[in-house]
């Protein structure tokens, strides 16, 4: 009998795995490697990670990127997919929302998955800035300048930070170097204690020389201290507060993820990281798009009936410093509160576009099997031209006697 289209059931969509290739430095260790090989790896090691996924299961291959031109071109999920080895039945597209990209195109097979049009999915995103900067061949409309309807700083995001200091004086330049002093000691920390590495996918690749190497670490944590970030230019205003110790730097990288919904993931045998609650995405002023995650957070919290107090686990794109700390005021969140970045973020290791909604929710993930006494945690980021995503997961390891109601 056909189905009743009057009686819909959505299902629980789960994440399985998630993984991701070392982040470089822009136009540095990746310098030859291609955009597309970066997120085929990925897939690859999906597969190889989840024997029990049948190929020809998967539904979908969604990958997003910023800058779809060159290698980073020609429907990427579609042709990625192919890259990698799956049945040529298994279709793919290419996504974008510029930085939220990986974390839009996660939430655009979810609700295929729950809407029951999907049983399995692939959902990623790469960013190679080396090879196509942010912004490269494109041609904004005239109008949005002439008519006034964003600010000309809003194309610059450096500049939108600066706005943002200037909208929110308490954020001072120290507080956003001490931030970002923080994010490298975490990372420093977690790397030490083997807690990033197991998500990491080692990465063949030629140096500018042309030498093979094997890339296993992210490129970009570095040792630094208070002193050393004073002395950083501020590149967008003179005398501002904006450097490259409070802020993402330039990278490349990628990351995929495996999305199932919760009764095919039993019945495959796959493992259960995360269980999906709800997301939500918000636009702002363009010109403080660093404030993006607020409304979107506040929007994805009423629509799970849930409230601030109920998230133990928050990992924020550290796209700036003074986007986090804006959002840690809003929500009266102390700087340094445990549940924030735990394993350090961003500023540390790096931000490759569209890749890095896909980022936090493989450490989200990890923290969560450590955290049975966490119920709730949360991935947000802010989002060029003026938006926010924000996802809200559950931890299926959560136990209440554990701790934390």
């Amino acid at each position: 009998m056909p189905r009743d289209a009057t009686i819909r059931t959505l299902r629980d969509v789960v994440f399985v795995d998630g993984v991701r290739t070392p982040f470089g430095k822009s136009g540095s260790m990746y310098v030859n490697t291609r955009a597309d090989d970066l997120v085929v790896r990925c897939i690859r090691e999906l597969l190889r990670r989840n024997p029990s996924l049948p190929p020809e299961r998967v539904d979908e291959v969604a990958i997003a990127a910023t800058t779809q031109i060159g290698d980073q071109g020609l429907t990427l999920g579609r042709t990625a997919a192919l890259l990698a080895g799956l049945p040529k039945t298994v279709p793919g597209y290419a996504i974008d929302r510029m930085c939220a990209g990986a974390m839009t195109a996660v939430t655009t097979v979810a609700s295929g998955i729950a809407f029951g049009a999907y049983d399995v999915a692939i959902a990623g995103g790469v960013e190679h800035m080396g090879r196509h900067p942010m912004g490269e061949g494109v041609d904004p409309n005239p109008r949005i300048l002439a008519e006034k309807l964003v600010d000309p700083s809003a194309l610059v995001m450096g500049a939108t930070a600066e706005n943002l200091h200037d909208r929110l004086p308490a954020i001072t330049r120290e507080r956003a170097d001490r931030y970002g002093l923080r994010s490298q000691e975490k990372t420093a920390a977690a790397y030490a204690a083997g807690k990033i590495q197991p998500d990491l996918v080692p990465m063949a690749a030629r140096d500018a020389e042309g030498a093979w190497t094997l890339a296993t670490v992210d490129e970009a944590p570095r040792e630094t201290s208070m002193e050393k970030l004073a002395g950083l230019r501020t590149p967008f205003r003179p005398h501002g507060r904006v450097t490259a110790g409070n802020a993402a730097g330039l990278n490349d990288g990628a990351t995929a993820c495996l999305l199932a919904a919760a009764d095919v993931a039993t019945e495959l045998g796959l493992p259960v990281a995360m269980r999906l609650v709800t997301y939500a995405f918000a636009g702002v002023d363009p010109e403080v798009m660093g404030l993006g995650p607020i409304p979107a957070t506040e929007k994805a919290l009423r629509n799970a009936g849930l409230t601030m107090d109920d998230i133990g686990l928050i990992e924020i794109n550290e796209a700036f410093a003074v986007q986090v700390l804006a959002f840690l005021d809003h929500f009266g969140i102390p700087d340094d509160d445990p549940r924030v970045n735990p394993w350090g973020g961003a500023i540390s290791v790096g931000h490759p576009l569209a890749s890095s909604g896909v980022r936090l929710m493989i450490q989200l993930a990890r923290q969560f099997a450590e955290h049975p006494e966490v119920r709730y945690g949360l991935t947000t980021m802010c989002v060029g031209i003026g938006q926010g995503a924000t996802v809200i997961w559950e931890n299926p390891h959560y136990r209440s006697e554990a701790g934390q109601p």
